[in-house]
């Protein structure tokens, strides 16, 4: 599966938001068939940071969500403001 397959959207909410500023993580919808090792190794390649952990679930609506935590040395709210979250 290729990387950019696999993240869809980042999510902008005030819940995600938090969570870029708190606990250094990413909210994304990502495909519903991708696994944690794919979503893991599509952020690396496309964002160039390293990835701590992974937590996925499916939403009411049906989409996958993945949280994402980043590595202590690189911080997630540098992503987010090259994607145009911040």
């Amino acid at each position: 599966m290729d990387s950019y397959d696999v993240i869809i959207r980042p999510v902008i909410t005030e819940k995600a938001l938090d969570k870029i500023e708190r606990n250094n993580t990413l909210t994304f919808i990502v495909d519903i068939k991708a696994t944690k090792k794919d979503i893991k190794r599509a952020v690396e390649e496309i964002f160039k940071v390293k990835v701590e952990k992974v937590n996925t679930l499916i939403t009411p609506q049906g989409e996958k969500k993945a949280y994402v935590k980043l590595k202590p040395e690189y911080k997630a709210e540098e992503v987010a403001t090259r994607l145009g979250i911040l």
